[in-house]
């Protein structure tokens, strides 16, 4: 049955440790959308095209799956939700919770779910959390076409 709802199955141990993998996930997910979120704003503050931004760093040491779909998305201001802001945020919180309960920081984590609530708490939690360039720059435009 897991064949057919995913394309990769990585057994990562005991019972509670796929949590443990979808937590370290969620960090990284968190994490490089707000990098490329930055990257992108710094981009369009300094008068240079971002989508050209976007198109050099890809195929380099910056390229990710998240710098080529949700920077895109960013890009085009189309932030129709696949995951909204406040799953991430969510996702986030528990990865905080592992992390308390096991004695361990994870400040840039924690710096990142702070830019989540920023959005969040700005009206755009509707929006997919790519949208979380908005946190950084309000006045991102949104494309809703």
């Amino acid at each position: 049955m897991l064949d057919v709802l995913g394309g990769k199955i990585t057994h990562v141990g005991p019972t509670g440790a796929g949590q443990v993998a979808k937590a370290a996930n969620q960090v990284i997910v968190g994490l490089n959308i707000g990098a490329v979120a930055e990257a992108l704003s710094l981009a369009q503050a300094a008068g240079v095209d971002p989508g050209k931004v976007r198109e050099a760093l890809g195929g380099g040491f910056a390229d990710s799956r998240i710098l080529e779909v949700h920077g895109l998305r960013m890009i085009e201001g189309k932030f129709t939700p696949g995951a909204r802001c406040p799953i991430q945020r969510k996702d986030m919180d528990q990865a905080m919770e592992l992390a308390e309960h096991l004695g361990i920081e994870l400040p840039a984590t924690a710096l990142s779910r702070d830019l989540y609530d920023r959005g969040i708490e700005a009206g755009d939690g509707d929006l997919d959390h790519s949208g979380l360039i908005r946190a950084i720059r309000p006045d991102w435009p949104v494309n809703e076409s």
